[in-house]
């Protein structure tokens, strides 16, 4: 947790700092960046006990479908509403989201230096009118969302492609952390659906590159480049979040076997693998790829044969951290 927390804030740290000193390739950047955020997220996600909530192979089935249906109805809000008006709301509603977010990404470490009844003391809050509504909070959380509400307000303001990549950063983080695919059978299921789902919107219809150019939001990296028909580098942060939270799963498998990062390194580097080939593929031909074609392939490939090296294949398909959490209640 410790070496994820801090790597977290020199990330964050960095992605502020790095364009003011050094002018990194923009295609550079996109695999520095969301590798890294795959590394923090993965190790911000080991804790002692396991996620409370996770998603069953019916809801990894689904999710292409839901996924589908969202895309496809802001695709149809973009061409039939006006597209100020849309990512109006869209930033007011990030602007909540992002506070959220960086407020969470951010506590781990502001906590340390603040009294520890701030931490443990929680204050409930009822709206009024509404007492059934409640929200529950400590004080360092109100503490940790004062910057998120300063640099929100910047980005809502500026919309600068900076303030984009760190609330970016933030949600990536926290999804990474926070979400778990229970056994590694449900994340083949969801990685192998997102597969052809990334297939089938970028290259059968032209509704994913439109919206991803259509949204003026924090849902994809950014990166300026010198090149005025492609003015920006970007990667959906959908690319980093989905194959993330399997190797988050793959480090976690690790850790409760007490053995050494060994899947959590194969899949690690099948991420990296996949993405550059992406950002490869994208330049050569000069057009918009879907990341998930060239990542998902790497990532399970890389920890199926592995597992197969190992004679491990067994141990690997059983492991449900669903169950461990129920034997732990």
């Amino acid at each position: 947790m410790k070496i994820g927390e801090c790597v977290a804030n020199l990330a964050l740290a960095g992605l502020t700092l790095a364009p003011l000193v050094v002018k990194v390739d923009p295609n550079l950047n996109v695999i520095l960046t969301a590798c890294l955020t795959v590394y923090v997220g993965s190790y911000r996600s080991v804790k002692p006990t396991p996620p409370s909530e996770t998603m069953s192979n019916a809801h990894a089935m689904r999710f292409p479908f839901v996924g589908s249906a969202m895309l496809l109805s802001l695709f149809l809000l973009f061409k039939f509403l006006s597209k100020d008006l849309v990512n109006a709301v869209l930033t007011c509603y990030f602007f909540v989201l992002g506070i959220v977010a960086l407020s969470a990404t951010l506590l781990p470490s502001i906590k340390r230096f603040l009294p520890q009844n701030w931490n443990d003391n929680p204050i409930v809050w009822h709206m009024p009118y509404f007492h059934s509504v409640e929200v529950e909070f400590t004080m360092s959380q109100v503490v940790a969302a004062i910057p998120g509400t300063f640099f929100c307000a910047w980005y809502a303001s500026k919309k600068h492609w900076l303030a984009n990549n760190i609330l970016g950063l933030a949600f990536c983080i926290q999804g990474i952390e926070m979400l778990s695919l229970g056994s590694f059978k449900t994340g083949a299921i969801l990685l192998l659906g997102l597969f052809i789902y990334d297939i089938f919107w970028v290259f059968f219809t032209p509704v994913m590159v439109s919206v991803a150019k259509s949204f003026d939001a924090p849902i994809k990296l950014l990166f300026p480049t010198s090149d005025p028909l492609r003015p920006y580098s970007m990667l959906g942060l959908g690319d980093i979040v989905i194959p993330g939270i399997f190797v988050a799963l793959a480090l976690r498998f690790d850790v409760s076997r007490g053995k050494e990062n060994r899947y959590f390194n194969s899949t690690f580097v099948g991420y990296t693998v996949g993405l550059a080939l992406t950002i490869v593929v994208m330049n050569w031909f000069q057009a918009a790829q879907p990341a998930l074609l060239y990542i998902v392939p790497a990532v399970l490939g890389s920890i199926a044969l592995h597992c197969i090296w190992n004679g491990e294949v067994k141990p690997l398909l059983e492991f449900n951290e669903s169950k461990s959490n129920k034997k732990e209640e």
